[in-house]
C-alpha cells in the first residue's frame, strides 16, 4: 500500500498553506496586532482559535464525508446541490477570485506604476489578463501543484516573511502600545471573532477536494489513506499558520507602538517596511501580497471546476477552469464595491450553516447519524444569519431584529450559536426518525 514519505507530508502540506493563505490572511493579524498592543498574544490565541481550528476541522469533515455535495447531504440531497454551489460560487468567482486579483494590482503593482498609469482602468486590465492566464496555467496542471506551490511559491513567500521578521528584530522599532476599542476587555473573545471574520472554515471545505486529488496524483489510492493524509496536512498547514500569524500579529504590535493607528492591516505592513528597507521594501511586500493572492487564486479556481465538472460531467474540468478564470477577470474589471455589497450578506447568511455542517458531522456518532439534528441545527443557525444577512442588504424586520438582539454574541455575528444548539438538541430527541447509520446498516 503506498504511503507518503516525509517530504512529501512535508511538501503537500506547503501547497495547502499556500491555498489558505491569501490577502486577506495578510491582512487582518497585523491590524490586530496594532488595536490589541500589549494584550496581543491573548487575542492571537482566539484568532488562531478560529482561523486555523475551524479550516482544519473543515477539511477533515470534507475529506471523511467524501466532498462538500456528500456532506451537505445529511441535511438533504436538494439542499445539498443548492448549498454547495452558493458555497462555491461566492468564495471563487463571485468574490474571493476577483478580489484577490484586485489587491494583488493594488498592493503590488499600482504603487510602482507612474502617475499617468495609476489606479487606470487599462492597467488593471492588463494586469488581471495576465494574473489570471497564469492562474489558469497553474491550474490546468493540480497535479504539479505540490512541485510549483509546496516547492517553490510557498517557500518564497515565507521567506520574505522571515526576512522581513529578521530585519524587525534588528533594526529598532516601537513597543505595543495598550490596548484599544473591544480589545481592552476581552481581548481572546475578540480575536476569535477576527479569526471568525476571515471565512476560512469556507474555504476549507472547497480546498478539501484540492488536498485529496493532490494526494492522489501523488500516488495515494486508498480511500483510508487520503483520509489520514489529508488530515495530516491539514494539521502541518496549520501549524504553519499559526506561526505566521503570530509574525504578522508582532508586526503589527511594534507598527502601532511607532506609526500609530492605520485603517487597516495593508497600511500597517507598508508603513513598517518602508521603515525597514525603505523604498525597496514596496517591492517586497508587493511581491508577497501578489504570491499570496495568486496561490490563493489559484486554488479556487480548481476547486470550482472540479465541483462543477462533477455536477455537469458534459463539460470537462479543462472547460471550466477557463470560464471560472474569464469570469474572475470580468469582475475583476467590473468594479468590487458592487460585489462585495453583494458577497459580503450571501457569505454572511451560509457561513453559519456551513460551520455547524462541519461541527454536526464531527459530532456524527453521538447522535447516531440522526438526519433531523443536521436539519434542525442547520435550519435554526440559517434563520439567524438570514436576518443578518438582511440587515447587511438594508431590510430590517424591526419586531424580528428585537427578538434576535437578546441572543448571546448578537451583535458581533454570532447569535446563530445557540439557536444552532437548540436545533440539534430537538432534533436528537425526535423518535422514529431515520438516520444515515440507520439506512448504511440496511444497506
Amino acid at each position: 500500500m503506498k504511503q507518503l514519505s516525509k517530504k512529501e507530508l512535508f511538501f503537500a502540506s506547503l501547497m495547502l498553506f499556500s491555498l489558505y493563505f491569501g490577502a486577506g490572511n495578510l491582512i487582518f493579524p497585523p491590524f490586530m496586532g496594532q488595536m490589541a498592543g500589549t494584550s496581543s498574544w491573548i487575542a492571537l490565541l482566539g484568532f488562531i482559535v478560529s482561523s486555523v481550528g475551524l479550516p482544519v476541522l473543515g477539511i477533515t469533515a470534507v475529506v471523511k464525508a467524501g466532498g462538500l455535495q456528500e456532506l451537505s447531504s445529511r441535511v438533504h440531497p436538494r439542499f445539498a446541490i443548492i448549498f454547495s454551489t452558493i458555497i462555491i460560487l461566492a468564495i471563487g468567482p463571485f468574490l474571493a477570485i476577483p478580489r484577490a486579483a484586485s489587491l494583488a494590482f493594488e498592493m503590488g503593482v499600482d504603487p510602482f506604476l507612474p502617475a499617468t498609469f495609476a489606479g487606470s482602468k487599462l492597467s488593471l486590465f492588463i494586469y488581471t489578463l495576465f494574473y489570471f492566464l497564469l492562474s489558469l496555467w497553474f491550474s490546468l496542471t493540480p497535479g504539479k501543484l505540490v512541485d510549483r506551490f509546496g516547492k517553490i511559491v510557498t517557500p518564497i513567500l515565507l521567506g520574505l516573511i522571515a526576512i522581513i521578521f529578521i530585519f524587525s528584530l534588528v533594526k529598532p522599532i516601537g513597543l505595543p502600545t495598550s490596548p484599544t476599542g473591544l480589545y481592552v476587555e476581552s481581548p481572546f473573545i475578540e480575536g476569535v471573532l477576527q479569526g471568525y471574520l476571515t471565512m476560512d472554515a469556507l474555504a476549507a471545505l472547497n480546498f478539501g477536494i484540492v488536498i485529496a486529488v493532490t494526494l492522489r496524483q501523488l500516488g495515494l489510492r486508498d480511500e483510508k489513506m487520503i483520509v489520514r493524509y489529508s488530515i495530516k496536512s491539514a494539521i502541518i498547514a496549520g501549524i504553519f499558520l499559526a506561526i505566521v500569524y503570530a509574525i504578522l500579529t508582532f508586526f503589527g504590535a511594534i507598527a502601532g507602538g511607532m506609526f500609530g493607528a492605520t485603517e487597516n492591516g495593508a497600511q500597517t505592513l507598508a508603513q513598517l517596511v518602508l521603515y525597514l528597507f525603505g523604498q525597496p521594501g514596496v517591492i517586497i511586500l508587493g511581491l508577497v501580497f501578489t504570491l499570496a493572492c495568486l496561490t490563493t487564486s489559484v486554488g479556487l479556481i480548481m476547486c470550482c471546476a472540479q465541483y462543477f465538472s462533477k455536477l455537469l460531467p458534459q463539460v470537462s474540468y479543462r472547460t471550466w477552469a477557463v470560464i471560472v478564470s474569464a469570469f474572475g477577470l470580468y469582475l475583476s474589471n467590473l468594479g468590487l464595491t458592487k460585489i462585495l455589497a453583494i458577497s459580503g450578506p450571501v457569505l454572511a447568511f451560509i457561513y453559519p450553516m456551513a460551520i455547524v455542517l462541519v461541527l454536526a458531522f464531527l459530532a456524527d456518532k453521538w447522535f447516531n447519524g440522526r438526519r433531523a439534528v443536521y436539519v434542525g441545527s442547520v435550519i435554526a443557525a440559517g434563520f439567524v444569519s438570514l436576518f443578518d444577512a438582511l440587515q447587511q442588504f438594508g431590510f430590517t424586520i424591526s419586531g424580528v431584529e428585537s427578538l434576535l438582539s437578546y441572543l448571546p454574541f448578537y451583535t458581533d455575528g454570532l447569535g446563530w450559536i445557540l439557536p444552532a444548539f437548540v436545533g440539534a438538541l430537538l432534533g436528537a430527541l425526535v423518535k422514529n426518525h431515520d438516520s444515515l447509520l440507520q439506512r448504511e446498516q440496511v444497506k
